[in-house]
């Protein structure tokens, strides 16, 4: 991610929705969207989000991992690694 982010007032996003749109998929960056000089919302490409879900689930379940290992709970390695395996190869 650039060091800037991307910002849009909300009169820009109103008059030019397709072009912040089209900008915010060509960079795969965020767009920040501001109203009365705040910032309001962000806007990423559903390519972003997808892939943002996804490495959010695998944090999830590195926690639960962690949360059951703290809990004396054990799973078979092979069985945990075909599951990651599995994981990685849906991004």
């Amino acid at each position: 991610m650039s060091s800037l982010p991307t910002i849009v007032p909300i009169s820009e996003l109103r008059s030019d929705a397709a072009g912040v749109i089209k900008r915010a998929a060509a960079s795969q960056e965020p767009v920040v969207i501001t109203q009365r000089g705040r910032a309001a919302a962000v806007m990423v490409s559903a390519q972003s989000y997808e892939r943002t879900q996804h490495e959010l689930e695998i944090l999830r379940l590195l926690a639960r991992g962690e949360a059951e290992i703290e809990a004396g709970v054990g799973h078979d390695l092979d069985v945990v690694l075909a599951e990651a395996d599995e994981l990685l190869r849906g991004s």
